[in-house]
Parts: structure tokens; C-alpha cells; sequence
């Protein structure tokens, strides 16, 4: 296979990912004509039709789609093995991209990687905060944070800090006018003020157990939004109950400006984790990452 047309097939893969052909081009470093000349012999030469063009976007047609899952993680791993070769006999360096929402980029992720930019010049750090279940492999992250019970069978999932808790919460005047749930199911006839998850655009359910029982309660309110803050700054106000990670209402609950409830059916699971594919070979930059991260207890 020539060299041009292992370039054609590369550029293939950043058009598709983008887009767009300005986009691609953009990031190519060439001109939108040109590239889009480049992927028109490459669809003569395959006899096929790669990209679907419209005025507004370009995708990938059923079969565009199918070379693009068959050639991508094969680029991917040539460029892994380059990196990997560069890497002997020097000191850790190249971009290291991970996602996060904003509670682990900003409580565990940033403050245990800072230190590495001091020691290591040439290591460069993305973090992206987002509240979506971004797939890495596509969205090309070297690594991701979710909680535990998240993550695909088919990624390495390492601890990076400890178990975590939902906790049930109101305000004082929220329960003097409507009552304390004393069982999940009591949920159903009260306010609950949720939090609508981007990724899929739906409000889950809210987990219990207690004693080897596990309920999911479907509850309702007037008010769904996908801010934390804005969620609690409600219940404070007596608007309803909120049900939230631990972290994010401790200060809250401390100062009494808030009321846990429930408390004996909201119990501990496993806390965030940094999650790779399992076939990713680990350059000394992404390797020191690792190690910074790794949750010890």
C-alpha cells in the first residue's frame, strides 16, 4: 500500500470525525479543495461512496461508516506505537487529554496532576469538564473519570479516590410544611427536583438500599435542570428535595442549611475512576498519569 494512499485513508478518518470539510481542513493544514479533490480519488479508487455532502453537514454513508470503525483504531495504534517509540530513553512528554465532570476535574484530577506540569516540561494536560458520557475512543481522550458502576466491561477501571454517597436532602422549611419521607416510595408525593443528564437526555431514577433491598423510585417535580448548583440553591429555598452525591452538599448540610433525610437507605458505592481501552499502550506521559491518580486510601 503506497504511502499517498495511506494519507488519502488518514484524511478520510479526520473528515469524517469533523464533519466538515473546511473543519478538516483547518486541522490538516490544506486547503478545503484540495482535500475535498483527495477524498473524491480516494472514493474512485475504492469504488465507493465514503461521505454523504449536504450545505449544512458531511457524514459518513453506511459504508464510509464501516471503513471509518475498520481503519480508525488501526491509525490510532500506529500513532500509539510512533509515540511509544519517540518516548525511549526520554523524559515524559506529548498531551495527555482526559474527561471529567466538573466535581472530579476539580476535586481529585486537577489538584493531583498540577504538579506534574512543574516537574515535567514537556507534559501537556487537557481536562475537560463534561457532564455527558463522552465515548474517549471516538472522542479520541486518552482516558475518562466516571463513578464505578458506570463504566463499560471493556475498559481498565482504576480507583482514583474512595467510595462515594448519594444523599437525600430538603430544607427545614420544606419538611415543616410537607412532612419527612420516612421510605423511599414516600418520594413519590413530593417535590423532588432532578437533574436531566445530557448524555441521554432523560432523569434517572433515584437509587436505594438498605438491608440487601435495592428500589429505583421515578419521581417527579416542577423544577429539572442539569446545574447542580442550581439544584441545590432550590432546595435551600424550600423548593424541594434533591438527590446528590455526598461531595457536592456537604458544606451545605455543615452549615445547616440544608437537611439530610433517608439516611439509612442511602449507603456507599464505588467512587470515581479513570477509565482506558484496554488495548491503549502506555507511553511514559500517560503511564505518570496513571500513577498520580491511583487512589492508595
Amino acid at each position: 500500500m503506497s504511502e499517498k494512499y495511506l494519507d488519502d485513508l488518514a484524511a478520510f478518518i479526520v473528515v469524517a470525525r469533523e464533519q466538515s470539510f473546511t473543519k478538516a481542513a483547518r486541522k490538516l493544514g490544506v486547503s478545503q479543495s484540495a482535500l475535498s479533490q483527495t477524498i473524491k480519488a480516494l472514493e474512485e479508487k475504492l469504488q465507493m461512496r465514503l461521505l454523504s455532502r449536504t450545505t449544512r453537514r458531511v457524514s459518513a454513508t453506511e459504508l464510509g461508516q464501516s471503513v471509518l470503525d475498520s481503519i480508525s483504531g488501526r491509525f490510532e495504534a500506529i500513532e500509539e506505537e510512533l509515540a511509544l517509540l519517540r518516548g525511549q530513553g526520554q523524559r515524559p512528554s506529548g498531551i495527555i487529554r482526559i474527561t471529567a465532570s466538573a466535581l472530579p476535574a476539580e476535586t481529585i484530577v486537577w489538584p493531583k496532576l498540577e504538579p506534574l506540569l512543574a516537574e515535567y516540561p514537556e507534559l501537556q494536560l487537557e481536562i475537560s469538564s463534561d457532564t455527558s458520557l463522552t465515548d474517549i475512543v471516538a472522542d479520541r481522550f486518552d482516558a475518562g473519570v466516571r463513578l464505578g458502576e458506570a463504566i463499560e466491561k471493556d475498559m481498565i477501571a482504576l480507583p482514583i479516590g474512595p467510595t462515594v454517597r448519594m444523599r437525600v436532602v430538603a430544607s427545614k422549611t420544606y419538611l415543616e410544611r410537607f412532612g419527612t419521607p420516612e421510605h423511599p416510595s414516600d418520594l413519590t408525593s413530593h417535590e423532588c427536583l432532578q437533574i436531566r443528564m445530557p448524555s441521554s437526555g432523560v432523569c434517572l431514577p433515584w437509587e436505594f438500599e438498605k438491608d440487601g433491598e435495592d428500589l429505583r423510585v421515578k419521581v417527579d417535580g416542577r423544577l429539572v435542570c442539569n446545574s447542580r448548583k442550581v439544584q441545590l440553591d432550590a432546595v435551600e429555598r424550600g423548593l424541594g428535595l434533591a438527590w446528590v452525591l455526598e461531595d457536592t452538599v456537604r458544606d451545605r448540610i455543615d452549615a445547616g442549611r440544608v437537611v439530610p433525610v433517608l439516611e439509612d437507605w442511602c449507603n456507599f458505592f464505588p467512587g470515581f475512576h479513570l477509565y482506558y481501552p484496554s488495548r491503549r499502550q502506555h507511553s511514559k506521559a500517560f503511564s505518570l498519569v496513571i500513577e498520580a491518580l491511583r487512589y492508595r486510601g
